[in-house]
């Protein structure tokens, strides 16, 4: 056996076995995609709020705007977090924690 598979005083193996970064740079994209989002929802909210005390037909359709652009992002959000949870699985998986989904198996 040579030194390459020995295995260090802890028993793990550190030249075949890759660690996993937690959370992954999957998540991290996913997260700051994320984060992002919020802060530009907040922005808008903000606007929406200041525009419901003023009163005008300016003002209703910029609202209209604005709940427009906010369900845009509420989607873009939802398509970020079904990745964020993707990956998260997959790490999980990776790691041991859970098993994978049968359709993955299946080649």
């Amino acid at each position: 056996m040579g030194d390459h598979d020995e295995l260090n005083p802890a028993g793990k193996c550190e030249n075949h076995c890759r660690q996993i970064e937690v959370p992954t740079e999957e998540e991290l994209v996913a997260l700051n995609a994320m984060r992002a989002i919020k802060q530009e929802v907040r922005t808008l909210k903000d606007r929406l709020r200041g525009l419901s005390e003023e009163q005008g037909p300016q003002s209703v359709a910029e609202k209209a705007a604005l709940q427009k652009s906010l369900d845009r992002f509420r989607m873009e959000w939802n398509d970020w977090e079904k990745k964020r949870k993707a990956a998260a699985k997959r790490r999980m998986v990776l790691l041991g924690h859970e098993a994978p989904d049968p359709a993955d198996l299946e080649l």
